[in-house]
């Protein structure tokens, strides 16, 4: 791990999980403007412009280390593929969020760089539990939760998805240290 100013990268096998830039905005709005990428996020507007971006970058650029951590997904060949990142949760533990643009999906990536996250949050910071939820019209991301150790609540609940204008039903998870 090495850390740097705005927070640490990780290696992995495939992926450097990095802190995010001012100039990966014009790629994360490429990817992200594609409303099946957009509509299994809850906030993630569509259509996803670059000043959408450059805000998000923004944000969270100018939060305190602390409650939020934020990683640029990047393979090996370079060049940002998505985001991943910790944000207060509901009392259990921080809640856990990724998406990947369309090109990167099935690759094994969100599974990696959602292991990677993990060993940091328990190793840096003593995390021992997490929660996630995964739109339950979205399978995949369900399947790399659960890949990645996470476990049904049993909890289904509407959650808001700004791409779609309307709640989506949310399959919450658990993962434990």
């Amino acid at each position: 791990m090495i850390e740097t100013l705005n927070g640490p990268t990780l290696e992995t096998a495939r992926l450097n999980l990095r802190p995010l830039a001012a100039d990966d905005a014009p790629r994360m709005a490429a990817l992200a403007n594609d409303f099946d990428v957009a509509r299994m996020t809850a906030v993630m507007p569509f259509p996803y412009a670059l000043g959408d971006a450059e805000r998000f970058i923004a944000r969270v650029l100018a939060r305190p280390p602390g409650g939020h951590a934020t990683f640029a997904v990047e393979p090996d060949q370079g060049g940002l593929a998505g985001v991943i990142g910790f944000h207060p949760g509901d009392g259990l533990g921080p809640e856990i969020g990724y998406w990947l643009g369309r090109p990167y999906w099935s690759l094994g990536y969100a599974t990696e760089a959602l292991r990677a996250c993990l060993a940091w949050a328990v190793a840096e910071r003593n995390v021992r539990c997490v929660t996630a939820g995964h739109f339950t019209d979205n399978p995949a991301s369900g399947r790399v939760l659960e890949k990645a150790g996470f476990l049904p609540t049993g909890r289904i609940e509407p959650s808001p998805c700004a791409a779609r204008g309307e709640p989506a039903l949310s399959r919450k998870m658990v993962w434990l240290a």
